[in-house]
Parts: C-alpha cells; structure tokens; sequence
C-alpha cells in the first residue's frame, strides 16, 4: 500500500545518517504521542529497556504544544520525527511508511511495555511461522489502581472475527504485526477519528489468525482526560461505520457476512434508540431504519 507523510514530516539528519551505516532491525516499534509529556518517558524507557534488542524506535509526536519536544530530546537514540497535529492514525502511518523493520510494533505513549513483551513475541512468531500478528495479555491501571478487565473484553486467538464484532478485543500496545500484512489489509483509517483500531482488526481478523500470549506484558493506563473513549462520544458509530465498510468491501465469507449483518442491526439499534433519548429524534430514526437494511436493501453505503 502506498503512503505520503505530510510535507512537514521531519526526521532528525543526525539519525539519517546513523542509519544509513546500519542493517534494517527485525522490529520497528512505533510510538505516536500528542501532548503527554507526563507519561512519554515511561513509555520510551519501557521500549528501550527490553530484553530483545534487534529494533528501531520511531516516536511520531504529532503537533504536541507542551513539554514532549523536550521529553525526546533526552533520547539521542530513538528516530524522531514531527508533524502538524493530525491525530493518532496519520501518525502511526507515518510511522509506518518510515519503518525498515520485517515487523511492526505500537505503543501508546500513555501506555507501558513490561521487558520481555518482545521477546516472547518473536519467540512466539518463530515457533508459529503461519502467524502474521500476535498480542499480549495486559494490565489495566484505572486511576492509579488496578482493575481487572470485565468478561468482553476477554481477547481469544486464532480465526477471531466473530469476536472481534462486538467491541476492540485487540490492543494496539499488545500486537506485532507482520509489515507484509499491513501492506495488504491496508494501514489505520485516518477519516475515523476514534475506533481506527476496531476497524484495522477487522480487516485483519477477516482474513488471519491472530495469536495470543496468554500472559500480560503491557500495562494499560486509564482514567486520563485525553483519552478517545472520554472526549469522543458515541464510540458505536464508528464500530457501526466500520462494519459497515467491511460489508461493502466484498472480502468476507457468507458466514463472516452474516455475523457482521447481525452486529450492524443490533448495533445500530442500541444507537438509534440511544438518540431518541437524547433527543436526536431525526439521528436515532435513521439508525432504527438502518436496522432493517440488510433484510430489505443491498449493501450501499449509506452512512454519511
């Protein structure tokens, strides 16, 4: 898949030039960050401290205004680059589009890898050479606690696209991922302002087995003011978009088809109804009608 970074993308030359001398890593790890100066450090110090090291390290900062300039330039060793503030998708994609690594790696900047999160992922992907993507287990850390994960979110393994329907069971802190797959599925969506990963591992689960190593070796921070789930309202619409462009996009199995018709009625449902409540009488009849679509209409899109 090609990809153009924006025109303001900038790379440091020093590191240019370091890495012209060196061979490509097995890994590219991508960090993208937008004003975390409070949590970025932990979030590189826990990448810089694993126990494989045959990687390169690309934090995107994407426009930040508070300290991360600052934060990134006491890591002469990472490759940094920046860009206008364009959300978290086009700056993983950058990312992306710059990685040099067979695999690729995220991790949120508010998020934190445990030492041996890569390691035992290669190890994994060696033994399980069908395997093109492969997530952890994880801590969730709530408000300075922690919490356990309630029952759906409970992530499985293998031919997972049923599971994947009904919210994001995959984390993009937790995966590896294959570079070839993303080149083939396509990289994040960067229309969706929120669920971007949900509609990634669509694509992916469509088609892969996505693997698991039943133990956590991310720790997932919650509970901040920034987070998508806290300044983005109505998350189900973008799951309902996505599902309803992987409909449109011909690539399913007529039994994948009809797990994603039921999961866009019931989806759309819950939201319609959600904003007759709220009052969004004209909103919520149109998603109560898109309910019925797949019974009376052919897949069009129709979701604006």
């Amino acid at each position: 898949m090609g990809f153009e970074c924006q025109e303001n993308l900038s790379i440091s030359s020093e590191l240019v030039l370091w890495y012209s001398f060196t061979m490509a890593p097995k890994i590219s790890v991508i960090i993208p960050t937008h004003n975390r100066a409070g949590t970025l450090s932990r979030a590189i110090k826990s990448v810089l401290n694993q126990t494989f090291t045959d990687f390169e390290l690309i934090v995107i900062d994407d426009g930040s205004t508070d300290g991360t300039p600052a934060i990134l330039d006491s890591f002469p060793n990472i490759i940094r680059m920046t860009q206008k503030h364009s959300g978290v998708s086009r700056a993983r994609n950058c990312g992306i589009a710059h990685a040099t690594g067979e695999w690729v790696s995220f991790l949120d900047s508010d998020d934190e890898w445990l030492p041996k999160k890569l390691g035992a992922q290669i190890e994994f992907l060696e033994e399980n050479p069908d395997i093109k993507i492969v997530q952890t287990e994880e801590v969730w850390i709530r408000n300075g606690k922690r919490v356990n994960s309630m029952k759906k979110h409970k992530k499985h393994s293998g031919f997972i696209f049923k599971e994947c329907l009904p919210l994001c069971i995959v984390s993009p802190s937790a995966v590896v991922i294959k570079r070839e797959l993303l080149d083939e599925v396509g990289y994040f969506d960067e229309t969706f302002p929120a669920c971007e990963d949900y509609d990634l591992w669509l694509r992916i689960a469509a088609g892969h087995p996505i693997g698991l190593i039943d133990r956590p070796l991310i720790i997932k921070y919650g509970g901040h003011e920034d987070q998508l789930s806290r300044t983005i309202p109505s998350l189900d619409l973008y799951r309902i978009k996505s599902i309803e462009k992987i409909l449109n996009s011909g690539i399913l199995t007529t039994e994948q088809t009809a797990w994603a018709q039921k999961e866009f009625a019931e989806k759309c449902t819950i939201y319609g109804n959600g904003c007759l409540k709220r009052g969004k009488i004209s909103e919520g009849e149109k998603f109560l009608s898109l309910s019925h679509r797949f019974k009376t209409e052919k897949r069009t899109a129709v979701i604006h």
